[in-house]
């Protein structure tokens, strides 16, 4: 991919008096935002299927939130990399579009590859490649819509990216649970074989990840560089951006990255010594995480202060460092609202076979049938999201986004609260129904929030970063769900489940205090 200067720096070279952003047309808007449907394939059969692998392959209840942690790390590492180096790209396939492309195929391939791991660590492994792969298609998505849809279109833009993950969710989700009922494909193997059921769901996963995301590269067009700096509103925000201009400047910032990079290995290489003396090695990942971020901005300090200050990695970090205040606020509201999914991804299937259908035998019938409910429950709450994907933002639009989303999140917390007083299974879908409005609003509002505060020529890398406060809450849920469900819960994985469910209600709370400049009327796309 050649590299275009003036899709970094362009913005700076601006004409004083820009134009409008044109509006799109509905089925432009479809076009670009099609590809989520094979991208969400992909996700919802990772979701629903991967913790029923782990344990079909041996895994224990309480090690497979450990397991899951290789999805989370691997997006907080490839996401703002592949945000950062598609803002300065452009191609005969444009800025964004060579990344879906490449990501598309990876990922078709090892969802081919991962119901034939015949070992736990090698699905393990797997997981953190198909996870990688899915992320370098997916990340670019959210910058594609803010780079070619105008302000007043936005919300409308990333609703429909969340009916495409809703409708392609509740396929992929039904799969096993399809081509059993329906197809007589085989539910059941022998131990520590993946059923039939699950690896052709993979499979027929794996080709419909790769076509949706062909279609929106050969069908939708992008903005060149010139053309995204000729926009007013994209001048508008650049002109907001804060960057560092002076020597002085990059030195004194590394003096200040230094001394926090000393402070968070410290306390880093301390809290591991005492973890590690507690024997309570599930949480060691996260004190391992605060020495990492210590030492990378020693060395981003360093770098400032030796006068490198052109090095990618010191871009990367110091605009992590001037990320801006709406960006700040939204962090707490995905922490907690990520931190609910995830632990509802990872403890459904446990909690459902163990607290409904009364078996942890992963051999049994009893649970295959229940791991399969899990399944349509999941395909319930994704069309549940696809149908209301488009009802969000006439709601915005009569209160605002903020109180819309905040909403959402209260109807999501009610539905994972009630899954522990349930006995009949056919009543989780009821449940799901609440999850299905909060995992509409989660797909849409905040990016839509996001999206006005945010300098477009650093579009693509904030919007990595913005997927850290997904992944570091996917990451503290891998590393502490499975150390209280065994120490303080007996090992029933329901109550992660009410766990989630309360951390969406603190997820709503704190969407109440975000700032949204840029909260415009959602109309329907012309």
């Amino acid at each position: 991919m050649e590299s275009q200067a003036s899709a970094a720096t362009g913005f700076a070279n601006a004409p004083a008096a820009g134009r409008a952003k044109p509006r799109l047309s509905f089925w432009s808007i479809w076009n670009m935002s099609f590809g989520f449907l094979g991208i969400q394939f992909g996700f919802a059969l990772q979701n629903a299927n991967v913790s029923r692998i782990f344990e079909t392959l041996g895994a224990s209840v309480e090690s497979i939130p450990i397991l899951w942690i290789a999805a989370p790390v691997t997006g907080l590492l490839v996401q703002p990399i592949v945000g950062y180096f598609s803002d300065r790209t452009w191609n005969r396939l444009g800025r964004r579009r060579p990344y879906f492309l490449g990501g598309a195929f990876l990922a078709s391939l090892a969802l081919i590859a991962m119901p034939n791991s015949p070992t736990l660590w090698v699905a393990a492994g797997m997981l953190w490649i198909m996870d990688a792969s899915i992320n370098i298609s997916m990340e670019p998505f959210r910058a594609f819509v803010g780079d070619n849809l105008p302000s007043e279109q936005r919300t409308i833009g990333f609703a429909m990216q969340s009916f495409f993950i809703g409708t392609g969710a509740v396929v992929a989700s039904m799969l096993p649970w399809l081509l059993t009922g329906q197809f007589g494909v085989s539910n059941e193997a022998p131990e520590g074989i993946i059923p039939d059921s699950v690896r052709l769901s993979f499979y027929l996963g794996a080709a419909v990840f790769f076509l949706a995301v062909l279609w929106t590269v050969v069908r939708s067009t992008e903005y060149s560089p010139e053309e995204m700096a000729s926009f007013e509103e994209n001048q508008e925000r650049e002109g907001s951006a804060k960057e560092l201009r002076t020597a002085g400047e990059y030195a004194a910032n590394g003096r200040r990255q230094i001394r926090l990079g000393v402070v968070l290995f410290l306390l880093g290489v301390l809290l591991s010594v005492w973890l590690v003396r507690r024997e309570i090695y599930q949480v060691l990942v996260l004190s391992g995480g605060l020495g990492f971020v210590g030492i990378l901005l020693i060395l981003s300090g360093l770098l400032q202060r030796a006068g490198r200050c052109d090095s990618g990695f010191v871009t990367i970090l110091n605009d992590f460092q001037d990320m801006p205040h709406a960006m700040r606020q939204l962090a707490w509201v995905q922490f907690f609202s990520w931190f609910a999914l995830f632990a509802m991804w990872i403890y459904t299937t446990a909690a459902v076979t163990s607290h409904i259908y009364g078996t942890s035998d992963a051999t049994s019938a009893l649970y295959n049938e229940g791991a399969n409910w899990v399944g349509v429950a999941f395909a319930t709450y994704n069309g549940v999201a696809a149908l209301v994907a488009f009802g969000i933002p006439v709601l915005a639009k009569r209160t605002s986004r903020k109180i819309a989303h905040a909403i959402c999140l209260v109807c999501g917390a009610l539905g994972l609260l009630s899954i522990f007083v349930i006995e009949d299974p056919r009543l989780i879908l009821g449940s799901m129904i609440g999850v299905g409005i909060a995992w509409a609003s989660i797909l849409s509002m905040p990016y839509a929030i996001l999206t006005g505060s945010l300098p477009p020529s650093k579009l693509g890398y904030y919007m990595g970063v913005f997927n850290f406060f997904i992944v570091i809450p996917q990451i503290v849920a891998a590393a502490v769900l499975g150390f209280f469900v065994g120490r303080f819960f007996g090992g029933q994985a329901i109550y992660a489940l009410l766990i989630g469910g309360f951390s969406l209600v603190l997820a709503a709370a704190l969407t109440l205090r975000v700032e949204d400049r840029d909260d415009v009327a959602a109309a329907v796309p012309s």
